[in-house]
Parts: structure tokens; C-alpha cells; sequence
């Protein structure tokens, strides 16, 4: 734990540009949360610049596209108004039709906010009460919390990034990623955690520090083989998925690898830091 300012400072550096796209620019949210109309028009033979321009007092933005379907998001619209803008279309797209439509207003893509908001601070509370009694110590589910704060900025902060310089939205599905690498990157810690424990009993005295050093030394190779186990799958399930998982695979996938990364190089060494204080206190 010696380096431990090191594994702090390569934290920070990876940190503070997704902080600051935060903080900036905040994410792209999809329709789920902001309210508004997807639609897929089908048998599309014209440019989509003209698709674009009939539906241009709704804000319209391509969302996907393929040889002869294009799939719109655009303001609240109703089925009957898009109906109209087919049939002012089917000059140049004889064929084009409407294969899916779907609307959600803004009053329900709030509810989801908050719904989202307080599914995390549950999670949160839940894991920070659960691990301090099952170790009997508050530290270590603080420093744990810590730790999975730490892996939450930096998928949030990734996907700041990916939105201001690729359009890249979050949904529901990232929801559901960043619920699961909390799960993920508290389970990992608690490895480690629960080895410092057992080291604690068997080397009464001995110096925390060391304790730590051990543990984490004869926790690694368990974490890389269960988490490399996990990256290799979803590094294919990004490249070869459809369009609708690939972004839920890369939000697991940097959730994967920075909870690997925090449980053994953030966790541990923040209770260093948490046993130093207490020591400069005591003295």
C-alpha cells in the first residue's frame, strides 16, 4: 500500500475529464427520461434528409437506420399527425409505411428520473448497512460505498463523454447496467474485505497495513480470472450484439474493469488512509 497515492492519482486522472463533462454538459438522455415520440418508418427510398425536413416542427433526430427503415425520435407527436406526414411522403416512398410507434411524455420520463434517483440511494444505504454490520466496523462500508461511488463516476462520466462527442443517450438498459456494477464492484470488495478479516484473526497485532498488503496479494489472481472471465464475454458482446444491448455491454464492460481496478486499488488502500487518520487522532 505504499503506492497508494499513486492508485489514487490514476483514479483522479480518470475521474476528473468524465466529472467535468458531467458537471458541463451532463448525459443525453433518451426519450424514457425527457419525454417524446420514437417511430420506425419502413420501405424509406428517398434521402433521409427529406424524411427529416417533413417532420422538422418536431425536432427530429435519427436514431437508427438500416438499407430501408429509419427509426426517428422526435417531440410528442400523435400516430394521426404521423399518418398525415406519410401520406405527404408516399410521392417519393410509394411503399412507406409506420412499423412502430411509441410515445412517452415528459410527466412520466421525470417520474423515471426520480424513480432511477431513489432505486441508487436505496441500493447505497442498503449496501453501506449491510456490509458495516456483517464486518462490525463502519469503516468498512464506508470505504466501500466510497469505492462503488468511484466506479459509478466514472461510467457516468464515460457516458458524458460519449454523449457530448458521439451522441450516445442513456436509457432504462443503463439504468439497469449501473444497478448491477454496484452489485458488482461491492461483491468484489467484499473478497478482499473478507480476507482482511480472516488475516486479522489468525495475526493478532500484526500491522494493519501489512494485513492489507497480504490480503489484497492473495485476493488478485482470484479477481483478474472472475473478472476476465466476465470482460472477454461482454468485449464480444459489444462488438457482435445488436444496437440496442451495445451500449448496455460497454457500460458493464468499463463497470467491469474500474470495479476490478477500485476493489483492489481504491477499497483497500482507503482503509490505509481511514486507519492513518484514526492513528494521527489518537496520538
Amino acid at each position: 500500500m505504499k503506492y497508494k497515492t499513486i492508485y489514487f492519482l490514476i483514479s483522479a486522472i480518470v475521474i476528473i475529464p468524465g466529472l467535468f463533462s458531467l458537471v458541463t454538459h451532463g448525459l443525453k438522455l433518451s426519450i424514457e427520461f425527457t419525454g417524446g415520440t420514437r417511430l420506425t418508418l419502413e420501405s424509406v427510398q428517398s434521402e433521409p434528409r427529406f424524411i427529416l425536413d417533413e417532420f422538422e416542427e418536431f425536432s427530429p433526430a435519427i436514431e437508427d437506420q438500416t438499407d430501408n427503415s429509419l427509426t426517428l425520435k422526435t417531440k410528442v407527436i400523435s400516430e394521426t399527425e404521423v399518418q398525415e406526414k406519410i401520406g405527404s411522403l408516399k410521392q417519393q416512398n410509394p411503399d412507406l409505411s409506420l412499423s412502430d410507434f411509441e410515445t412517452i411524455g415528459p410527466a412520466l420520463g421525470q417520474e423515471t428520473i426520480k424513480k432511477t434517483i431513489n432505486a441508487l440511494v436505496i441500493a447505497s444505504v442498503l449496501l453501506l448497512a449491510y456490509i458495516s454490520l456483517s464486518f462490525k466496523q463502519i469503516k468498512y462500508g464506508l470505504c466501500a460505498i466510497l469505492a462503488m461511488f468511484h466506479d459509478t463516476v466514472i461510467v457516468l462520466g464515460s457516458f458524458s463523454l460519449l454523449g457530448w462527442f458521439y451522441g450516445v443517450e442513456v436509457d432504462l438498459l443503463f439504468v439497469t447496467a449501473v444497478l448491477t456494477i454496484l452489485s458488482f464492484s461491492v461483491h468484489d470488495t467484499i473478497v478482499v474485505y473478507d480476507r482482511i478479516r480472516e488475516l486479522s484473526r489468525i495475526h493478532k497485532g500484526e500491522n494493519f497495513t501489512s494485513l492489507i498488503n497480504q490480503a489484497v496479494t492473495e485476493t488478485m489472481t482470484r479477481s483478474l480470472n472472475n473478472s476476465l472471465t466476465i470482460i472477454f464475454m461482454l468485449i464480444a458482446l459489444f462488438l457482435i450484439g445488436g444496437e440496442t444491448t451495445k451500449y448496455f455491454a460497454l457500460a458493464l464492460l468499463i463497470g467491469t474493469v474500474t470495479g476490478t481496478y477500485s476493489s483492489t486499488f481504491t477499497a483497500a488502500p482507503l482503509l490505509v488512509v481511514w486507519d492513518d487518520l484514526r492513528s494521527h487522532r489518537s496520538s
